[in-house]
């Protein structure tokens, strides 16, 4: 494994490094205004929420690691105390790459990638009419991280208004991870996007707690087939299925295995380690849990 220290790598290379691994990352297109009235709009993907109470924003426009320059934002912020963060989906996403082309501060980048501003309601900045979801913020905090190229600005922002395309939203009035469409920056030129070919559910274990790791049978995490992440989701399961259970899905679900399989231990374990790891796959885990312990029951 390669070991760093960053201190000892040049500015660029880090970023890199830093941009690369730490990835996808959300993007805040940042809508601010000037004293002298001038809109500016420019996307920043060192983002993220922070707080639901109170809803805290947090964005970091970077210095230049070119020259040491600061961004509109940035010095936006700092006079008029306001911004809102309009959230990127497919469908705006070249159009805001466009808008981070490096305009002088008097340019409206509303204009030059084609947006359609609106009035927002508590606050002075445009909202892009494009985003799917517009958070109206005043800034509370602004935070300099470094006074060197490449030191991050934290924009520390409290939501006051959020206004959701109603398109988006699913039967419960809550917003459908499928309709938003989001996309998010990886390193270098790439981003990605949160479609159904990406996107996967995981339980979360609030309220439940699972059995974990090391109460999981030492024939099964010395599977030949079974990998670290399907161990880890078989451990998720908060209680054993009893041996009724098993016994009675060997006898519906997996007869066939045991009678063509029968002299051949084995295979016969391979077979059903295999057959479960594709039942995880399908987020079937109490079935893989008797299809597992089947091997070993009756």
């Amino acid at each position: 494994m390669l070991s760093l220290d960053p201190k000892s790598l040049p500015i660029p290379k880090l970023h890199q490094y830093l941009l690369g691994a730490i990835g996808p990352r959300p993007i805040a297109f940042a809508s601010t205004i000037d004293l002298q009235g001038n809109h500016n709009l420019a996307p920043f993907s060192f983002f993220n929420v922070f707080s639901a109470n109170p809803p805290i924003l947090i964005f970091s426009p970077a210095r230049s690691g070119r020259n040491n320059t600061t961004k509109d934002t940035y010095n936006n912020v700092k006079l008029v105390p306001e911004v809102v963060i309009n959230i990127v989906n497919f469908d705006i996403v070249h159009q805001m790459s466009l808008a981070s082309s490096p305009y002088p501060a008097d340019v409206n980048e509303f204009e030059k990638a084609g947006f359609t501003p609106l009035t927002s309601e508590n606050i002075k900045p445009m909202r892009v009419a494009e985003s799917p979801v517009q958070f109206e913020c005043k800034v509370n905090e602004v935070i300099e991280l470094g006074s060197e190229g490449g030191a991050g600005n934290l924009i520390i922002c409290e939501v006051v208004k959020i206004h959701i395309n109603e398109a988006i939203l699913d039967d419960n009035g809550m917003i459908d991870q499928h309709k938003i469409d989001l996309v998010a920056r990886m390193g270098g030129n790439w981003y990605c996007r949160a479609d159904k070919n990406s996107m996967f559910e995981i339980a979360k274990p609030i309220t439940s707690c699972g059995i974990g790791y090391d109460k999981i049978p030492q024939d099964i995490i010395s599977s030949k087939v079974l990998t670290g992440n399907d161990l880890g989701q078989l451990g998720g399961i908060e209680e054993l299925p009893n041996e009724t259970d098993v016994n009675e899905f060997k006898l519906l679900e997996l007869s066939e295995l045991f009678v063509s399989l029968e002299d051949k231990p084995a295979d016969l374990e391979l077979a059903l380690h295999k057959k479960a790891q594709d039942l995880l796959a399908e987020n079937k885990l109490e079935e893989a849990w008797m299809t597992l312990l089947s091997f070993n029951n009756g």
